[in-house]
C-alpha cells in the first residue's frame, strides 16, 4: 500500500537514502531540508541532484519536482519555520512523516550547543505540532544509540533506562523520545522512535569516522584513533537502516493496555508509542574496522592513538530482538561488503 510521506533531512546521508527507498516502494514522497553548512554543502546538493533535484532551482520555500522520480518533490525549508511547515502539511495532507532531520555530531555539540537546541528540540516541536493538527497516521523519527550514555550493560536494549546521556546531542535525542511520548499520550498520535547505530556507506557524512578514515588513508594523512583503539561500534550499513525504517513505518504502533507504571518498559506504553534499535548486532573493534578498510584500499593507515573523547561511548551493541519479532527484519550486511561499497563510491565520487 502506497502512502504520501514527508521525509525531513533529505539532503543528508540517511534522509537521501531513505527517500530513495520509499520512492522505490511506490510511495509519494516530499523531501525537506534546510541545507545548512555543518559540513560541505556540495555533498548535500550532489545527493539531491542524484535524486533528480536540480540544484540551480533550489531556493527557500520553493517546491521542486524531481526529474528522475515522478513521485518525488523537494522543498528547502527550516523546521523552525512553523508557518511554512504548517502550510506544507496543509497543502499535502501527508499520511506519514519520517523525521530524519537533526543537527548531528557528538563532539560538535560541545562547541555549538545552541544549534542542537534549535534544530533537535525546536524543530522537532514543530513536527509534533504539525502531526497533531493535521492528524498524521504515523510519525517515525530518528533517535540515536547515543542515548544509552553511561549504560554499560550490553547489548543495549530499549528496555533499559537511558537517563544518563553524556553529550548534549544525546540529551536532545532523549528529549525527542520524551516529547514524542507526551504527544502520543495526549493526542493519540502513533509514534515510533528509531535508535540508529553508527551508520556508514556511500554518500556518508564527512564528519564520521568511516568517511574521515577513508579520506585520510587515501591522502596519506594520519588518522586519529580514539581511546587508543579500544572502541567497539555496531557499524550498520545504510541499506540496513533504510530497510528497517521502511519495515517500522508500515507497522503502526498500538496502545498497550497491559503496560503498567509499576513494571514499566520504556520502549512501549499505554499510548500508541514504540522505540526500536536498528543496528547490526555485531560490534566491531575500531582497529578491525581500520584493518578492513586498509585491505579494501590496499593502503596502510598512519594511526595516532588518542584518549577517549568527552561524550564518546566506549562500546555499542544493539539488542534488536523487538525489531526482529515485530517486523521479521534483522540487519545483516557484512562489514567487508559494506566497506567495499563505501570505498567504491568514494573513489567514483572524488574521481580517484
Amino acid at each position: 500500500m502506497s502512502h504520501k510521506i514527508l521525509v525531513t533531512g533529505t539532503a543528508g546521508f540517511i534522509g537521501y537514502h531513505l527517500a530513495e527507498k520509499l520512492i522505490s516502494e511506490d510511495n509519494i514522497v516530499v523531501g525537506l531540508d534546510n541545507i545548512n553548512n555543518y559540513y560541505d554543502t556540495r555533498l548535500k546538493y550532489d545527493r539531491l541532484q542524484k535524486a533528480g533535484i536540480v540544484p540551480d532551482q533550489i531556493s527557500d520555500g520553493r517546491e521542486i519536482q524531481s526529474t528522475r522520480h515522478k513521485n518525488y518533490r523537494f522543498i528547502k525549508l527550516d523546521l523552525e519555520d512553523r508557518k511554512n511547515v504548517f502550510k506544507l502539511f496543509r497543502d499535502h495532507r501527508f499520511d506519514r512523516v519520517c523525521n530524519i532531520a537533526a543537527q548531528p555530531g557528538v563532539r560538535y555539540s560541545l562547541e555549538n550547543p545552541d544549534a542542537y537546541i534549535s534544530s533537535n528540540i525546536m524543530g522537532f516541536m514543530t513536527i509534533l505540532e504539525a502531526c497533531r493538527h493535521f492528524r498524521i497516521k504515523h510519525l517515525v523519527y530518528a533517535s540515536s544509540s547515543s542515548v544509552y550514555g553511561l549504560n554499560r550493560e550490553l547489548p543495549f536494549s530499549t528496555r533499559q533506562n537511558v537517563d544518563h546521556p553524556i553529550s548534549l546531542y544525546a540529551a536532545t535525542k532523549k528529549s525527542n523520545e520524551l516529547m514524542a511520548h507526551t504527544y502520543s499520550h495526549l493526542y493519540r498520535i502513533p509514534v515510533t522512535g528509531l535508535r540508529f547505530f553508527t551508520v556508514y556507506g556511500p554518500w556518508g557524512r564527512p564528519d564520521m569516522a568511516p568517511f574521515l578514515f577513508t579520506r585520510s588513508i587515501i591522502e596519506k594523512k594520519p588518522i586519529k584513533v580514539f581511546n587508543h583503539g579500544q572502541m567497539k561500534r555496531d557499524f550498520t550499513y545504510i541499506d540496513d537502516i533504510t530497510e528497517g525504517v521502511w519495515r517500522t513505518l508500515n507497522r503502526v504502533p498500538q496502545e498497550d493496555p497491559s503496560w503498567t507504571a509499576e513494571n514499566a518498559d520504556p520502549s512501549r506504553s499505554q499510548a500508541p508509542y514504540k522505540i526500536y534499535n536498528i543496528g547490526n548486532n555485531n560490534p566491531c573493534g575500531l582497529l578491525t574496522f581500520i584493518e578492513t578498510l586498509e585491505q579494501e584500499l590496499g593502503l596502510k593507515a598512519d594511526k595516532i592513538m588518542m584518549p577517549l573523547q568527552p561524550g564518546d561511548i566506549p562500546e555499542t551493541r544493539a539488542d534488536i530482538s523487538d525489531l526482529i519479532q515485530d517486523t521479521g527484519y534483522s540487519p545483516a550486511t557484512p562489514l567487508k561488503k559494506g566497506i567495499r561499497q563505501l570505498v567504491q563510491w568514494y573513489k567514483n565520487y572524488y574521481k580517484i
